[in-house]
C-alpha cells in the first residue's frame, strides 16, 4: 500500500511549494507568523535553524488549534551571508541594490535550514552553498531591479531566474540557494517514512 504522501508546508514561498510538488507530494499550506529579527550576535547558521524550528512550532500549533490530523510538517529558512553579516530580504530598491553591489565579484554563501515536524518529534538538517557572482555593471543593477525580481528573496536575487546570469559557479546545492535543499529535504521526509521520488 502507498504511504500517504501529504505534508503540511509552513511556508508561503511558490519556490518551495514547486519544488515539493515536484518531488510527488501533496502540501495543504499552513500560515504561521514569526519574528525573523535577527538576535545580536546571531551566526548566520543558527539564525536560519532558529527561525526554521520556530517556523515548524508556529505551524504545529496552527495543526493543533485546528484540529487537523497529525501529518509531517515541513518549514524552512534561507538567508544570504557575505563576510559574517547577514542579507535577508531588502527593504527597499536601495537596500537591495546595497546587497547586489557587495556580492558583485565576490563569493557569498546562501544558507537554508529545513525542519520537519510532527507530533513531539522535530529534525532539522542545513545546506551551505557557495555563490561566485561575476562583476555586476551599475546597469546590470538597475537592470535587475527594475525587473522587480530581488524584493521578496533574501540577498535580493533568485538564481532561478533572471539573477542566473549573475552567478559564475556555485559549490553546494542549487535547490539549497532557491530555497529547500532537495538531497537533504528527502532524507529528512525519509526519516517520517516518505520515499522519494
Amino acid at each position: 500500500m502507498k504511504h500517504d504522501q501529504r505534508i503540511y508546508l509552513a511556508s508561503g514561498s511558490p519556490r518551495r511549494y514547486e519544488i515539493l510538488q515536484q518531488l510527488g507530494l501533496s502540501l495543504e499550506r499552513i500560515h504561521a507568523e514569526i519574528d525573523e529579527s535577527v538576535l545580536p550576535g546571531e551566526p548566520a547558521i543558527g539564525y536560519t535553524e532558529r527561525l526554521a524550528l520556530a517556523k515548524a512550532d508556529a505551524g504545529w500549533r496552527v495543526v493543533l488549534a485546528s484540529g487537523l490530523p497529525s501529518r509531517p510538517l515541513l518549514a524552512a529558512d534561507t538567508t544570504v551571508t557575505q563576510d559574517g553579516e547577514i542579507f535577508g530580504k531588502p527593504q527597499d530598491a536601495a537596500d537591495a541594490r546595497r546587497m547586489l553591489r557587495a556580492f558583485s565579484g565576490r563569493h557569498h554563501q546562501a544558507i537554508t535550514s529545513v525542519a520537519i515536524r510532527q507530533e513531539q518529534r522535530v529534525l532539522l538538517r542545513t545546506s551551505v552553498t557557495e555563490v561566485f557572482f561575476r562583476e555586476l555593471s551599475e546597469i546590470d543593477i538597475e537592470r535587475y531591479l527594475a525587473s522587480g525580481e530581488p524584493f521578496d528573496k533574501a540577498g535580493a536575487y533568485g538564481i532561478q531566474g533572471r539573477a542566473a546570469v549573475f552567478v559564475e559557479r556555485i559549490e553546494g546545492s542549487y535547490s539549497g540557494v532557491m530555497g529547500l535543499p532537495v538531497f537533504e529535504t528527502a532524507a529528512l521526509l525519509s526519516e517520517f517514512a516518505y520515499t522519494l521520488p
